[in-house]
């Protein structure tokens, strides 16, 4: 029979065991292995049945066993510990509190997904994780963040196979209350609430439920309330489902809801309110619309509001990939917004103006909201240097006539959080080196570049390591595999095979991720009689664990998952290679450390950063990747390989498939399967191990997460704090209109002559010559602008590589015809080809940057012709 309603009934626990729901309540359990260990110690079965779970754990344990502990003095005193050690964690001053200078009082963060525990499934692949990420390590360093994002009902999806191999997707409903959550409350009791007006008069309201992540809150709206029509009650459904409205309503109960659920936190727990916002990936965009409201609402116009809210945000951008951003059909944004639905006091027109592509090549009926959070931004990123590079190029159009180095998006490479990551034996290798607090502190803060202490750990330490993680990770494929044909339909009879599948001592491949087509899973099948020949080398053996996911809408991916199973379901290889469905934070927490090496193939530049090589390496795994997202700018021949790309522009996608395959096979046979099968005279694989030393310690320290979040501290939370508290209504009002008067004049500033005192076109390095230019201004004064002399290297065609840039200064009052006279010195300070040029910009004090207002003017062609020295 099924039951008509269900109930969560929590358990009474005994008063001595009452610090049990505090430490189950905080996540911090979940990179905590003290904790963990004293959660299994409750009752090691049923922690294995929970799936590690604090919260699942207790509400399973019986009252005789709770009543048994209540009496264990050593259970106890493991207990007191571990309570006290969380309260010196939340409460105890951390790197941030140690920084001198003005940090913002509170930074809120939001994100669509969030990856912190498999026991809190609210995330699908990389963004997620790293959002989770980086709570967990600005939780290490005392930042004082707030989390934001959604409570999905089903998260993201369950995937198993059918026995073809067709991935099928199943969407498990999630019950708020066994979860490790609690709903944030009004001070009379009831839930606090946030809602937003829709069209034709409904509403949309959502809870707001804590999820503690160590000393960072993180707030998740839930729209599945009594008080919602059927239709709202879905909209926080699953992540990442549905058509272009319902995505358009989660966005804005994140972006807009997020921000009325942190003032309400703010309000009624006594939270510092945020100086800083920071926006991860478009999804929550529309915050900065709802802080616009509240500043309009307070009295200063939609421009003024608008200069406000850009100081105080930061902007990340994920995907190198146009796909890869929500993008919404103008009218349903119109819809939307204005009288009739949210934010009444905002000009719809001024709302779609931020968003709308209106610059060549953009689609100027569609509302994007990478647009729109770049706009509403003073500070961007993209997560690699190379994203970097790549994100200017993708959104130079929005600050036309810049060259795209000089589009103002930075980067942060992204890191990886060490202790959710590293493997339990890896972190004991590392206290029995230098002891347990300075290994925790090297995982957290990461604030050496190198660890010169794994310099010092004998090599037979290290391959008794590898191997005991391989032999962990042969145990767990077993286990998932047989799971896995289960559920394809084999009865238990058909699976003796699965006992021999993998061998501990067999150089192990991990390849694990989502399965857009641009990641390339089946690559390594491009020559299946070349792959074979390596899986079943008679001396040089490989084998393979794959894992990942399709999105339940591209069937192109999943028939490259189904094409990769029907392979390894192959009687002849399935012992070499394998795929596990249903990847998630669980299951990579064990392939992780056990592989040897880490594939990565993707179509390059089409990885933004690509974090799980970083979690590989931390375990001393080796990377094999193509040169794109992090692996780029850290790659370095001791501790990997990377694939050589044929990625230029004429190249046949398929003629690149064929020449990148032959490469990776090459790259396997001749270098990598004869290191790790090499025996030095020792009996050991003295040159792999010496390059599992190189990645642990001069990779490790660059791939934390610590790293990364100290980074966003000190370059973008701290400049945008400093930016927010200089944005009072005052300068607001003066930047707004500084900024409207320079637009409408911009058409009149020229650069109407240039001359310098080089009278040929060779000179000697270390000249420096006199520059002269006059330029007409209009409306403008000088302190309105800058005038600069670009210099540097120039290639074939003129243009300017590697340019340096320096302000000219005004010599003299305007002349008869208004014109301004500037003079300063250009250095010849590079050999070779060399030019220069003269530009204006605007020029204010309260801009982060002069391109920040997207406007420059450049001399004509025939002032160009004129000035005519290019030195050679």
């Amino acid at each position: 029979m099924k039951a008509i309603r269900r109930f969560t009934v929590r358990p009474v626990l005994p008063e001595p065991l009452r610090p049990l729901s505090d430490l189950a309540r905080n996540l911090r359990w979940s990179w905590h292995a003290e904790t963990r260990d004293l959660f299994q110690s409750v009752d090691p079965d049923r922690w294995a049945a929970s799936g590690g779970d604090p919260v699942r754990l207790l509400g399973s344990v019986p009252p005789a066993r709770l009543a048994e502990l209540a009496e264990d003095r050593r259970f106890l005193r493991r207990l007191t510990t571990a309570a006290d050690d969380l309260h010196d964690y939340v409460t105890g001053d951390r790197w941030y509190q140690t920084r001198s200078g003005e940090l913002p009082s509170a930074v809120a963060y939001f994100s669509p997904e969030f990856g912190i525990t498999a026991a809190l499934p609210q995330y699908s692949g990389g963004l997620g994780i790293l959002a989770g990420d980086h709570l967990k390590a600005a939780s290490d360093l005392g930042a004082p963040l707030i989390g934001v994002g959604l409570l999905y009902r089903h998260g993201y999806f369950r995937q198993t196979l059918s026995r073809d191999g067709w991935q099928q997707e199943h969407y498990p409903v999630l019950d708020p209350n066994e979860l490790p959550l609690a709903l944030l409350r009004e001070s009379d009791g009831t839930p606090a609430h946030v809602a937003l007006a829709l069209p034709g008069g409904r509403s949309l309201r959502a809870r707001i439920w804590l999820a503690q992540v160590g000393r960072v809150p993180l707030l998740l709206l839930d729209s599945d309330v009594e008080e919602n029509e059927h239709g709202e009650r879905g909209v926080t459904d699953r992540l990442y489902g549905g058509g272009s409205e319902h995505r358009l309503l989660q966005e804005m109960l994140l972006g807009i809801g997020g921000v009325r659920a942190v003032r309400s936190y703010c309000r009624l727990t006594g939270h510092p309110e945020p100086e800083v916002f920071h926006t991860n990936e478009g999804h929550a965009g529309f915050l900065g619309l709802e802080r616009i409201a509240e500043l309009c609402a307070d009295g200063l116009d939609f421009d003024s509001a608008l200069e406000a809210v850009r100081a105080g945000t930061v902007f990340t951008t994920h995907t190198p990939v146009p796909a890869g951003i929500d993008r919404f059909d103008r009218e349903l944004v119109a819809r939307h917004f204005g009288a009739d639905a949210e934010l009444p006091s905002i000009d719809v027109h001024r709302v779609l103006q931020l968003g709308m592509e209106t610059y060549p090549g953009g689609e100027p009926n569609v509302f994007n909201m990478a647009v729109m959070g770049l706009r509403l931004a003073q500070r961007a990123n993209g997560v690699s240097l190379l994203h970097g590079k790549v994100s200017r190029e993708m959104f130079a159009g929005l600050w036309p006539g810049f060259d795209p180095e000089e589009v103002p998006i930075t980067s942060v490479t992204n890191g990886v959080h060490a202790p959710t990551w590293v493997a339990p034996e890896v972190f004991r290798l590392g206290a029995r080196q230098i002891g347990a607090q300075r290994t925790e502190d090297a995982l957290t803060v990461g604030a050496s570049d190198r660890w010169d202490a794994v310099a010092d750990i004998p090599d037979q330490d290290i391959w008794e390591l590898r191997r005991s993680l391989r032999e962990q990770l042969v145990t767990e494929v077993r286990e998932r595999l047989r799971t896995a044909w289960r559920q394809r339909g084999a009865g238990t009879a058909e699976l003796g095979w699965i006992d021999g599948v993998l061998d501990p001592d067999v150089l192990t491949i991990g390849f694990a991720r989502r399965v857009p087509s641009y990641k390339r899973l089946t690559l390594m099948l491009r020559d299946r009689d070349r792959l074979m020949e390596l899986l079943l080398h008679p001396e040089r053996p490989v084998q393979i664990v794959v894992a990942g996911k399709a999105h339940p809408a591209d069937d192109g991916g999943k028939r490259l998952i189904q094409e990769l199973v029907r392979f390894a379901d192959d009687p002849r290889v399935r012992h070499r290679i394998v795929f596990l469905p249903d990847y998630g934070m669980a299951m990579a927490q064990k392939l992780y450390p056990g592989c040897d090496i880490w594939l990565n193939n993707p179509l390059r530049p089409l990885e933004a950063c690509g974090t799980s090589g970083m979690k590989a390496a931390l375990n001393g795994c080796l990377n094999l990747s193509v040169l794109d997202g992090w692996w780029d700018e850290w790659f370095q021949p001791d501790f990997g390989w990377a694939i050589p790309t044929a990625d230029g522009h004429g190249t046949d996608p398929d003629r690149r498939d064929d020449i990148e395959a032959a490469a990776l096979y090459d790259l396997l046979e001749q270098r990598i399967t004869p290191r790790f099968y090499e025996r030095g005279q020792g009996g050991l694989p003295d040159r792999w191990i010496e390059m599992v030393r190189q990645t642990l310690s001069l990779l490790g320290p660059k791939v934390l997460a610590g790293r990364m979040v100290r980074e966003y501290v000190e370059r973008l939370y701290a400049p945008a704090a400093l930016s927010h508290r200089a944005m009072d209504p005052d300068s607001a009002r003066e930047l707004a209109e500084w900024k409207a008067r320079v637009r409408s004049a911009w058409h009149a500033v020229t650069v109407d002559h240039v001359e310098t005192s080089a009278t040929r076109a060779t000179a000697e390095l270390g000249t420096t010559l006199t520059l002269r230019v006059r330029v007409g201004l209009g409306d403008l004064a000088p302190d309105d602008v800058e005038v600069q002399a670009v210099s540097g290297r120039v290639d074939s065609e003129d243009r300017i590589a590697d340019a340096s840039s320096v302000p000219l200064k005004p010599a003299g009052g305007p002349d008869l015809e208004g014109r301004w006279l500037y003079e300063g010195p250009l250095s010849l300070d590079r050999t070779g080809p060399f030019g220069y040029t003269v530009r204006i910009l605007p020029a204010h004090r309260l801009l982060a940057s002069g391109a920040e207002p997207g406007l420059l003017a450049v001399p004509t062609d025939e002032v160009r012709e004129s000035a005519g020295v290019l030195m050679r």
